[in-house]
């Protein structure tokens, strides 16, 4: 009888640990991770990917206690989970297995643009309309959509093209309905969200493709909103908004939420937005530099480029620092920000006479024409940082029916006028520090205010300090258009140079990203904050979250009037006609410093799209040319699985790779420094190699080079490339040859292809380290 107890006694001791196991396993703490897996390596005995992954994942997790959020089979291969430490340890060393990496939480960088660009009217034609073979759906992974916008109407659009797959996913506030021929799509990705910040206020954010925040219209309506006249905000920016491709498709793929974007659900919302159709992929997030085997868009985007969709990408709002940049990798389209010709002036009009002009977006009622009181917030807070004119530091009597000056920086600039407003403020100046220079952005503030720069705030301080009693009034007054000189460099683009491959020049272009009008969301007013009860269609708003839906509008385009372009050749046609001088023959300005900008800032320059469509020359790229860049960085076969989903894609033994032989149309060259000032260095030089494909009529191009950077010179061989027929491809080399010199020294220079006809235009820099 004891024997047979025996057993049983086993057993429940078995059954009380594993318990115990799946009770700690369950009190650890978890966070989101996303496992690579190969996909030819899924053992016989399974039926199907899916569950694969569901055994692999119980294998490793007492109890049945870590949960899979999602299944990835298009972008990558493999699936989320919540795993702890230990789980995601004994996951990484299972057969089958490329990679396991945390989760990565991204944020959100954020209607003359088609007369600037000089893609309205009559150039209109230069671009198929839909209906024909070239019918491009633009995928957009932002906060969602407000469908009853018009510029979602669907008028003179043809039918949705039969091999679209997405679907219009029905959720709260949100019905199937809401999509058409315009709005394609909406699907919502919320499982990573809310597994790692807990279940979401309903009563804040909708759990559906609805769009709460207004970002995700806006960007969507950017890339191919349909044309909506008498479009402006309360007035300002009047005329017929449209987006770049009015007659592409758009979309939307909502994966960013008030907590912000996190990968998990970003890799979900690109496996369903490539799956679905989409041509052209639009992200206006970033989550900084990371490694590409480790950074989840570099490697949605890879998988995406592998199926012929172009990825564009926001280079980031963290200039003007150098080495700033988000999305980096050479497979996706990295888009930094310029301004219009388009502007909202404003003028404080001080005590002494002087008028100093700045911007504003204010629509209510006027400041009294009688001068009012000025005072500087730092002499009226209780704070050591009173200057920010941050919630709750400003004396209310000190502060009463009086103007207020309030430094940029930290909160938000319109919280700002709303702490001078609730202290009793008449109204604001706000003033640019340092950090942001002379960029001016307008802002739809809820009092009297004007935006100004650094130079006029030093002014205006000044005269405030030193005036018994100072006054002033704000006038706003109106749009204006054909400012100059335009387009600018945004002081908060980020720029390069590229710290993860500075052998890769970004970002590749910029585009109009400065007081963008578009669509708006009903849900928010036009800053976004709650207090905010205002309702508008339209919002005026910057940042390289704008500027990137540009460029995948005129992507859009490009692949309609070009179908059998690759996603290279497309990205290198804007880049090569892309312009770095206005028009008398003078460089691209930077608004941080008001001098010249250089390819760290603009990269190839600003998009011209109107040349971009027939650009004569193209510089290709597939997937095999991605893998030798991977192989030159000395990727292990294990990070080239995982970036490229794929255990087929090796290095060659005995191979040299090279990163300088990527067929970039751009050039970086990095150079190692020597000790001391390099005067008695030996020269040293880099090679690049470049194939050009021909995609325009016969035609012989001559290249000349220019170089700004002395003790630099450049070869190239040959000097000639004869061309005679469309599809042709010939190569080059170019050899750069310098002195050492110091560590930290930059410089610039240009190398353009030209049959008289076509300019096929390549920024260089050079960086010494």
């Amino acid at each position: 009888m004891h024997s047979k107890m025996l057993p049983l006694r086993v057993l429940v001791v078995a059954l009380a640990v594993a318990a115990v196991a799946a009770a700690a396993a369950e009190t650890e703490e978890r966070a989101t991770y996303i496992v690579h897996m190969a996909k030819s390596a899924m053992p016989a005995e399974y039926a199907d990917h899916g569950e694969w992954y569901g055994a692999s994942l119980r294998s490793v997790s007492a109890g049945g206690a870590a949960k899979m959020l999602y299944a990835y089979d298009t972008v990558l291969h493999g699936f989320s989970a919540r795993l702890t430490v230990q789980e995601a340890s004994d996951m990484a060393a299972m057969d089958g297995v490329l990679a396991v990496n945390l989760e990565t939480r991204y944020e959100l960088h954020t209607t003359r643009t088609p007369e600037f660009l000089g893609i309205a009217g009559g150039a209109q034609g230069l671009f198929p309309q839909s209906g024909t073979a070239g019918d491009v759906v633009v995928g957009v992974l932002d906060t969602g959509v407000w469908p009853e916008s018009k510029s979602y109407d669907d008028t003179g659009l043809g039918e949705v093209p039969s091999w679209w797959k997405g679907e219009c996913v029905a959720g709260t506030a949100f019905n199937s309905s809401a999509c058409n021929r315009k709005l394609v799509g909406a699907r919502y990705f919320n499982k990573g969200y809310e597994a790692a910040m807990g279940p979401m206020d309903t009563g804040r954010e909708s759990r559906s493709p609805r769009d709460d925040d207004g970002h995700g219209t806006h960007t969507s309506s950017t890339a191919a909103g349909a044309a909506v006249s008498d479009a402006s905000l309360f007035g300002f920016a009047s005329g017929t908004a449209r987006g770049m491709a009015p007659k592409a498709r758009v979309a939307v793929y909502k994966v960013c939420w008030l907590g912000g974007c996190f990968s998990s659900d970003i890799l979900a919302g690109m496996d369903s937005a490539v799956a679905d159709g989409c041509g052209v992929l639009s992200l206006s997030l970033g989550g900084g530099g990371a490694d590409y085997s480790r950074d989840s868009v570099a490697i949605g985007a890879f998988a995406a480029m592998e199926q012929n969709v172009l990825v564009s990408c926001s280079a980031g709002n963290a200039g003007p620092g150098s080495s700033t940049l988000s999305n980096v990798a050479p497979w996706i389209t990295t888009v930094g920000a310029g301004t219009l010709d388009r502007d909202f002036p404003a003028y404080v009009v001080l005590g002494n006479g002087k008028n100093y002009t700045g911007v504003s977006l204010y629509a209510g009622k006027a400041l009294p024409t009688t001068p009012l009181p000025i005072v500087y917030a730092a002499n009226v807070s209780n704070s050591s940082a009173g200057n920010l004119c941050m919630p709750g530091t400003l004396t209310p009597e000190k502060v009463a029916g009086k103007i207020v000056v309030c430094d940029r920086g930290v909160s938000a600039r319109v919280q700002k006028g709303f702490v001078v407003r609730d202290a009793g403020g008449a109204g604001m100046v706000l003033s640019n520090t340092a950090a942001n220079g002379q960029e001016l952005v307008a802002d739809a503030h809820l009092l009297p205010a004007a935006g100004v720069g650094e130079r006029e705030g030093v002014a205006i301080k000044s005269y405030v300090a030193s005036t018994p009693n100072p006054t002033a009034t704000i006038v706003v007054a109106g749009t204006q258009v054909d400012v100059r000189p335009s387009p600018v460099v945004a002081a908060f683009s980020s720029r390069g140079p590229n710290m993860v491959t500075p052998e890769i020049l970004k970002p590749d272009v910029i585009a109009p990203g400065v007081n963008i009008l578009a669509a708006w969301t009903g849900k928010a007013g036009p800053t976004g904050l709650a207090a905010d009860t205002r309702r508008v269609g339209f919002n005026i708003i910057s940042g390289t979250s704008m500027s990137c839906p540009h460029v995948s509008g005129l992507a859009a385009l490009l692949r309609s009037a070009h179908p059998e372009w690759s996603p290279a050749a497309v990205r290198s046609a804007l880049m090569t006609t892309a312009y770095a001088m206005y028009g008398g023959g003078s460089p691209l300005l930077d608004a941080a410093t008001g001098a010249a900008a250089t390819p760290f800032d603009y990269g190839a320059g600003h998009v011209d799209p109107a040349r971009a469509v027939d650009p004569g020359l193209v510089y290709d790229l597939g997937t095999r040319d991605y893998v030798d860049f991977l192989c030159a960085l000395k990727y292990s076969s294990t990070m080239i699985a995982a970036v490229a989903r794929s255990k087929n894609y090796t290095c060659a033994e005995g191979k040299a790779y090279s990163v300088g032989n990527l067929n970039y149309p751009s050039f970086s060259v990095a150079y190692s420094t020597a000790n001391g000032d390099g005067e008695d260095s030996g020269a040293a030089t880099v090679t690049h190699t470049r194939t050009l494909t021909n995609v325009g009529g016969p035609g012989t191009y001559k290249v000349s080079t220019t170089v700004a950077v002395k003790g630099v010179t450049v070869a190239v061989e040959p000097t000639v490339l004869a061309f005679s027929s469309a599809g042709e491809k010939k190569s080059y080399t170019v050899s750069f040859t310098s002195k050492s010199q110091p560590s930290g020294t930059v410089g610039f220079g240009r190398l353009v292809w030209t049959d008289g006809k076509h300019d096929v235009a390549s920024p260089i820099a050079f960086t010494w380290t």
